[in-house]
C-alpha cells in the first residue's frame, strides 16, 4: 500500500533553512486557514466541513504508522549540516537504535532529521518520515523509506507519540522544543507511561534545565521529580542503552500483569 501523499516536490535540495533566517511565507496552509479567526472565514460552516479531511488524515495516518513495528522519534533542528558533529551523533544513535530492532520516525526534513533516517538506512531498519505541509517548498529527505505527508500539525504530533517507544531530542528550535514539552506534559500528566525521554547535547540544554529546576520547581509551578523525566547525555550508546532498558523492563511488566 502507499501512504504516500505529496504537497509538493520530493527533492530535498528545495528548501533547506538557514541558521539565524525566519521561515518564508510563499504560500497558505491548511493549518492557518484552520487557525483563521471566526470572522476571516466566509462561513461559519467551513470549519465543520474540515472535520471529514481530519478524520481522513487519522485514518491514513494510523494505516501507514500501525505497520512500522516498535519506533522511537527523533527530533532536532532543522538546521544542522552534514559536516556538524551533532548530526553525525545523531546517524550514530539512530544506527543504534535500528540494530536494537526499532523503527526511526522524524519529520522527514533536512538536518537533524535527514541524519536520523541516514542512521536507520544504515542500520537496516524502517525510516518514516512524517513530514508536514508548511508555507514554503520543502521535500523528503532521501534516506526515507515510509513517507506520510500531513496537512495538520496536531495529526503529526499525535503520530509522534502514539507510534513511538521515547523521544531523542536533539538540540533544536521552536519546533524541537514543541514537541520536548508536549511530550513532558503528557508524561507528567500520565497520558503516556514509561516513556523515556531523552536530551543529547548537556552544553545545549544546560541553560534550560537549569532555569526549569531553578524557577520552574524552585517556585512550585513544577514537583521537582517532573525533572527526572528527562534523561540528559552526550553519548550515542548511553542513550541507547537507557531506551532499551525502560523498553524492556516496560514489555516485562507487561508480560507479567
Amino acid at each position: 500500500m502507499d501512504h504516500t501523499r505529496t504537497f509538493g516536490t520530493k527533492d530535498p535540495r528545495a528548501f533547506k533553512p538557514e541558521p539565524g533566517q525566519p521561515f518564508p511565507h510563499d504560500r497558505e496552509t491548511e493549518d492557518e486557514r484552520l487557525l483563521e479567526s471566526v470572522e476571516a472565514l466566509e462561513t461559519i460552516g467551513k470549519d465543520a466541513w474540515r472535520i471529514f479531511r481530519i478524520m481522513g488524515e487519522f485514518v491514513e495516518g494510523f494505516e501507514a504508522m500501525s505497520e512500522i513495528g516498535a519506533a522511537i522519534s527523533i527530533f532536532g533542528s532543522a538546521r544542522v549540516e552534514p559536516q556538524d558533529e551533532m548530526y553525525e551523533r545523531c546517524v550514530e544513535t539512530a544506527r543504534l537504535l535500528g540494530e536494537a530492532g526499532f523503527s526511526i520516525i522524524t519529520g522527514g526534513g533536512p538536518g537533524i532529521m535527514e541524519a536520523a533516517n541516514k542512521g536507520a538506512r544504515l542500520a537496516g531498519a524502517t525510516s518514516v518520515g512524517c513530514n508536514i505541509e508548511l508555507p514554503f517548498e520543502q521535500g523528503m529527505n532521501s534516506f526515507v523509506d515510509v513517507a506520510i505527508d500531513f496537512r495538520y500539525f496536531f495529526v503529526r504530533k499525535t503520530m509522534f507519540v502514539k507510534y513511538a517507544e521515547a523521544f531523542v531530542i536533539f538540540p533544536g528550535g521552536y519546533g524541537t522544543m514543541d514537541e520536548l514539552f508536549e511530550a513532558l506534559t503528557l508524561i507528567q500528566t500520565n497520558k503516556i507511561r514509561d516513556f523515556p525521554v531523552v536530551m543529547f547535547g548537556a552544553e545545549y540544554w544546560r541553560g534550560l534545565l537549569d532555569w526549569m529546576r531553578a524557577t520552574m520547581a524552585g517556585e512550585g509551578k513544577i514537583a521537582p521529580e517532573d525533572l527526572d523525566i528527562m534523561y540528559v547525555t552526550d553519548d550515542p550508546r548511553d542513550a541507547v542503552d537507557h531506551i532499551v532498558r525502560s523498553y524492556r523492563e516496560r514489555q516485562a511488566r507487561l508480560v507479567g500483569s
